[in-house]
């Protein structure tokens, strides 16, 4: 007769083999699983190095590369520049190289008139109205307003005011009415000024940095625009920055028809080739009155100046 301990030795027995089982069969598979991961693993171990080491020799000959144009820019660039007098304009997030521009742009034996740094609050559409009158109320009798774009547009109207008094003209501009000028903006927190700015600058380089990712990011990269053809209007600019990002100042430059003719740009302003670049195009924008399109970038013509390549 079947009784419970029947069952139960049944059921011992079914699932003693099935750990048997478990048992056997894994030991059978464990060692080609096994092997076949453990090469896996391998492979993928010496993909990884294999990148990482290619990571690093690109690296490596990125910064040879920028060891090489900086050895370089003193037999480039040494007396190109010299008696000119230069305003070096610094746009948001140009900072992490706007010194290594002027540096250049020193090398070359430029004279710097003044290094003023463009804030944020100069192109948030909400300071229009406050731009327009101080545009309005800091003109002075060598910087007069009368002249300036008479429109409802604060970036443009007080753009063009204060390329009037940094950049050379007839009469000259009064150093009283230019720190006038200039104090009326920075007290307002629109802009920054290195000590001892002058007036009277031959020619212009506005470096930029990345463009705003902000809810007012299309209006401010048309800004950007707007200040960059005020500086441009009389005297030649150079634009070096970086040329990624939608609404970067280097590609709205070259993505309009009249600009790219009135406008040089560097696209590549954040390394040391890009810095050299910008001395150089400046350098033949000044001594040949030529416009140039330089850098990696979409629009670039060249890497270099022709006829310095």
């Amino acid at each position: 007769m079947i009784n419970f301990r029947y069952h139960v030795v049944s059921l011992t027995a079914v699932f003693l083999a099935l750990a048997i089982g478990l048992v056997v069969g894994t030991a059978a598979l464990n060692g080609p699983v096994a092997d076949s991961l453990k090469d896996q693993v391998t492979a993928l171990s010496k993909d990884n190095s294999n990148y990482r080491d290619q990571a690093n020799q690109y690296r490596e000959e990125l910064n040879r590369t920028q060891e090489f144009a900086g050895e370089l820019a003193p037999a480039v660039l040494a007396g190109k520049l010299d008696g000119r007098k230069v305003l070096l304009v610094a746009l948001p997030g140009s900072q992490d190289y706007i010194d290594q521009v002027k540096s250049m742009l020193t090398l070359a034996g430029a004279t710097i008139t003044a290094k003023v740094t463009v804030q944020d609050k100069f192109f948030d559409p909400n300071n229009n109205t406050e731009l327009l009158d101080l545009a309005e109320e800091g003109s002075r009798p060598t910087i007069p307003a009368a002249g300036l774009p008479v429109n409802s547009d604060g970036v443009e109207t007080s753009s063009a005011l204060l390329a009037l008094g940094l950049q050379q003209r007839t009469p000259e501009v009064a150093a009283g009415d230019l720190t006038a000028v200039l104090t009326a903006y920075t007290e307002r927190g629109y802009i920054a000024v290195d000590k001892n700015p002058a007036g009277g600058a031959e020619s212009t380089v506005i470096v930029s940095g990345l463009p705003p990712v902000d809810k007012d990011a299309a209006k401010k990269a048309q800004s950007t625009v707007t200040l960059a053809t005020q500086f441009a209007k009389q005297k030649p600019l150079v634009v070096a920055g970086n040329g990624v990002g939608d609404g970067n100042l280097v590609s709205e430059i070259r993505k309009d028809p009249t600009l790219v003719k009135t406008i040089s740009t560097v696209d590549n302003g954040s390394t040391t080739q890009g810095q050299v670049t910008t001395a150089m195009a400046l350098i033949e924008r000044l001594s040949q009155d030529k416009v140039g399109q330089y850098g990696i970038s979409a629009g670039s013509t060249s890497q270099v100046p022709k006829a310095a390549a």
